[in-house]
């Protein structure tokens, strides 16, 4: 057995930072990072953009260079899933049957994607869109493609339709929901969004229910609606969220759930073992200190961070103000802030000049923006969440006056 001061098991974006934090705040210690994938760390987000469009090739995407790797003495055990964790003997187990021994555990395996409950979710041409094996084998398939249904119009389904619709794909969005974004946006956004796939060819359905996908010799040839409709098609996307990868430390004890809580230090219930990212249950202030789980990779980075300094003695808490992207067409929408709970909306400028903001208030506090190719507004707007201000929201909607000259004094 082999053992190491630190294990990071996952190799996302989390995982990667958590080794370049440690390295960067002199740690000198040994550190190990296991990843269920064969690659070395990359970036997610470029998956359902510029990677499938094929504007970045994969080393561009690489979180670090190979060779950076090796100079920070970071031993990669790639293509390997760990499967049970003994946090008595300190040890984690590979599906592989390998056992490795640590001093203190990074769980950053963030999730996998959420499947169809229905028949037909493993057949040929069903894809979900989480990986790079998955987005190249697409990617292979996409020339004999012409029709595309992609189950899910949240971020991930909504980038996909708009990449594939430049490929000259007819391309059909399925919403379960009355409206694209529901979960993470108000109406005018959505509204906004669900306008401008329309606009660019896409046949957009909410409120719809998948009842099945259908088969022809194996493979994926239409979803059956659960009224019934049949929409043929040669590819089906699915979008639907993710299940946190938690099983071996909620099996081993650790409190959680829906993902594994984890205190402001990113400590989970079980000794030496913090976890962070996609799969960590956090008590987070911007939600009003309600226990969360935040799919980003700010909080996966900045939560890493939090992680490094803590192992390292620093006495630190997680406190940072959650913020998001998303590039669909030529529109490129930032976000700051959480809109949960809102109980109003204001909307600053536009939204036919395609340049506009939407400005979430609850109990009269900016509490979160989306900003549609308004970068200003995105970085303004941060402090104004951070302070939770409160502003007439007329002057909010005055897209004249900078949101930075309305930070009170």
């Amino acid at each position: 057995m082999t053992s190491y001061d630190v294990v990071i098991v996952g190799a996302g974006h989390g995982g990667a930072q958590a080794a370049v934090a440690l390295r960067q705040q002199k740690f000198a210690g040994t550190i190990a990072m296991i990843g269920d994938e064969p690659e070395l760390p990359y970036e997610r987000p470029p998956l359902s953009k510029d990677y499938l469009a094929g504007d970045k090739s994969f080393e561009r995407i690489l979180i670090r260079p190979p060779a950076f790797w090796d100079e920070r003495n970071v031993t990669m055990l790639l293509g390997a899933a760990v499967t049970r964790v003994d946090p008595e003997a300190r040890i984690v187990e590979t599906a592989a049957g390998d056992v490795i021994g640590y001093g203190k555990l990074i769980w950053a395996t963030g999730g996998s994607p959420r499947k169809l409950t229905c028949d037909g979710h493993s057949l040929r041409g069903v894809h979900a869109v989480r990986t790079r094996a998955d987005v190249d084998q697409l990617v292979r398939e996409l020339p004999q493609v012409n029709r595309v249904v992609v189950v899910g119009g949240g971020y991930i389904g909504l980038e996909a339709a708009a990449v594939l619709t430049k490929f000259g794909k007819h391309v059909t969005v399925l919403e379960a929901q009355d409206r694209v974004l529901a979960r993470v946006a108000g109406e005018p956004l959505s509204r906004f969004y669900e306008a401008e796939h329309r606009a660019h060819g896409v046949d957009l359905h909410l409120s719809v229910g998948v009842a099945c996908i259908e088969e022809r010799d194996g493979a994926a040839c239409g979803v059956r609606l659960a009224s019934g409709a049949i929409l043929p098609c040669d590819m089906v996307i699915v979008g639907i969220g993710v299940i946190p990868a938690v099983e071996p430390l909620l099996a081993a004890g650790a409190e959680g759930g829906n993902g594994v809580a984890v205190d402001a230090q990113c400590r989970t219930s079980l000794a030496d073992i913090f976890a962070i990212g996609d799969c960590a249950a956090h008590a987070n202030r911007f939600a009003e200190g309600a226990t969360i789980r935040l799919e980003s990779v700010q909080n996966a980075n900045d939560q890493a961070t939090i992680v490094a300094k803590t192992i390292l003695g620093e006495d630190v808490a997680y406190d940072a103000v959650p913020w998001f992207w998303s590039n669909q067409y030529d529109l490129r929408l930032q976000t700051v802030g959480l809109s949960i709970g809102h109980d109003a909306v204001v909307v600053r400028g536009v939204p036919e000049s395609r340049s506009f903001s939407v400005i979430y208030l609850k109990a009269g506090r900016v509490i979160a923006l989306d900003c549609v190719n308004a970068t200003k507004d995105y970085v303004q707007g941060r402090a104004l969440v951070l302070a939770g201000a409160v502003i007439d929201p007329a002057l909010l909607a005055d897209a004249d006056v900078p949101l930075k000259a309305m930070l009170p004094a």
